[in-house]
C-alpha cells in the first residue's frame, strides 16, 4: 500500500487522484492533504480520507479549520512543507499551481520519498537542482502529465541512449485557427473554452498560449535527458495520441488514449503495476483522422521563449515561469489582452542579467523579484 501526501487536494489533479484512491482502497492510504484557500471541501476530504495532517496555505482559514476538525492542520508554506514530509508517506503528490511547488517537492525529494508530479513549474523553475537531488537521494520521480507519462510509457524497458528524439503532441488550444487579428480581442473566458482538456484555469490559459507545451519541452529535457534539438511539438487537435518516441533504427513508438487525466495519474501512482481503470477505452473508429501540424511560433511565441530558455539555463527558467505566472494572473482578471501575456514575458527575459549555475536560494529569490517587477510593470502598462 502506498501512503500518500496530496498537495493542492481540492484542485483538478488532487480531486481525480482521490477518486483513484477512493476506487483502490486496498492500494493507497491518504497520510496528508494541503489546500490553498478552499476549507468546506478539505473537511470533507478529511472526513472521508482521515489523513494525519492537514495544510492550508492561508492562514486565516487553517485558523479557522483548526476548531472544526480533529486532525492537525498547518499554515503556510511551511505548513505544506511539512505535510510534504510526514514520516508515513512514501509518495507526495504535488498538484500545486506555480513556483509555490518547488520546495515543497526538493524537501520532500530531501526526506527520501517519491514523487508524483503535476506541477510543472518545479521543473521548469528549479530542473538541474531537482534532477540532482533526485539523483542524489535515489527516489523516483514520476510525471502526472498526459504527454510526459506517454513518453515514460513508451520508453520504459528501452534503453535511453536509444532514444533519438521526443515528440510532444499539443491539441493547439481553444484559437488553434485563430488569425493574429483575431487574438487580440480574445477574453479569459474564451481562453478557458479548452477543446479536448478539463483543468485549472491557469494551465488552461498556458494551453491557449502554447507556453503549457513549452513547459513541457523543458520537462522533457529534464526528465529524459534529451537535447532541444532532439524534442519536437506537433499540433494533433484530437488528443488522442499522447506523445511519440523516436529510437536511432528511426521506429516511433506512441501511447494513445482518450483525453483523461486520470490515466496519467493513476499510472503514475500505480508503476510499475497497472490497475484497472473504469472509463472510457479508445474507439478509434470513433475517432475518425488524427491530423497533425506544426505549431506556429509568430501567433504562439510563448512556446519559442520555452525554447530559448530551455537551451540558454540557468536562472532564465525561473524568469520565464514567474513572468508567465503574473501575466496570466492578470489575464483572467481582465487586467491585460491575451498577447500581452507573451510582450511581458520578453520584457522580463531580455532584461535579466542571467546566473548561470544558481542554486535554490538564488532560484526563489529570481522568482520573487520578477513576479514583484512583472506587477509594477502590468500596473504602469509598460509592456
Amino acid at each position: 500500500m502506498k501512503k500518500l501526501s496530496i498537495l493542492g487536494s481540492t484542485g483538478s489533479i488532487g480531486t481525480q487522484t482521490l477518486d483513484i484512491v477512493r476506487n483502490n482502497p486496498n492500494e493507497f492510504k491518504v497520510i496528508g492533504l494541503t489546500v490553498n484557500s478552499n476549507i468546506e471541501l478539505l473537511k470533507k476530504q478529511i472526513n472521508e480520507f482521515k489523513p494525519e495532517a492537514v495544510a492550508v496555505m492561508d492562514e486565516e482559514k487553517a485558523d479557522l479549520l483548526k476548531k472544526e476538525v480533529d486532525v492537525s492542520v498547518y499554515s503556510g508554506i511551511d505548513g505544506i512543507i511539512k505535510v510534504a514530509k510526514l514520516d508515513e508517506t512514501d509518495t507526495v503528490v504535488n498538484s500545486l499551481v506555480g513556483s509555490v511547488g518547488v520546495r515543497p517537492t526538493i524537501e520532500a525529494i530531501r526526506t527520501k520519498k517519491n514523487i508524483a508530479l503535476a506541477n510543472k513549474e518545479t521543473l521548469v523553475t528549479a530542473g538541474s537542482v531537482v534532477m540532482e537531488e533526485v539523483k542524489k537521494n535515489n527516489v523516483n520521480l514520476m510525471p502526472i502529465d498526459s504527454e510526459h507519462s506517454a513518453i515514460f510509457q513508451c520508453i520504459n524497458g528501452e534503453k535511453i541512449g536509444d532514444v533519438s528524439g521526443i515528440v510532444i503532441t499539443a491539441s493547439g488550444g481553444p484559437f488553434r485557427e485563430y488569425s493574429k487579428e483575431q487574438l487580440e480581442n480574445v477574453t479569459a473566458n474564451d481562453a478557458l473554452k479548452h477543446p479536448t482538456w478539463a483543468m485549472g484555469n491557469k494551465i488552461t490559459i498556458d494551453s491557449a498560449t502554447l507556453m503549457n507545451k513549452g513547459f513541457e519541452v523543458m520537462e522533457a529535457h529534464w526528465l529524459y535527458g534529451v537535447g532541444y534539438e532532439n524534442i519536437e511539438v506537433v499540433v494533433h487537435p484530437q488528443s488522442i495520441i499522447h506523445s511519440l518516441v523516436e529510437f536511432k533504427d528511426n521506429s516511433v513508438i506512441a501511447q494513445l488514449g482518450n483525453p483523461d487525466m486520470k490515466l496519467p495519474i493513476q499510472y503514475a501512482l500505480s508503476f510499475p503495476k497497472r490497475f484497472e481503470m473504469n472509463t472510457k477505452r479508445l474507439n478509434l473508429v470513433e475517432a475518425g483522422n488524427l491530423s497533425f501540424e506544426e505549431p506556429d511560433f509568430d501567433r504562439f511565441p510563448c512556446l519559442k521563449y520555452a525554447y530559448d530558455a530551455g537551451k540558454v539555463r540557468g536562472s532564465i527558467g525561473a524568469v520565464l515561469n514567474a513572468a508567465n505566472e503574473i501575466a496570466v494572473n492578470a489575464f483572467l482578471d481582465d487586467k491585460i489582452k491575451f498577447l500581452d501575456i507573451s510582450k511581458i514575458i520578453k520584457k522580463m527575459m531580455d532584461s535579466h542579467n542571467l546566473i548561470k549555475n544558481p542554486d535554490l536560494n538564488q532560484i526563489l529569490d529570481v522568482d520573487e523579484k520578477i513576479k514583484e517587477e512583472t506587477t509594477k510593470i502590468i500596473e504602469n502598462k509598460q509592456f
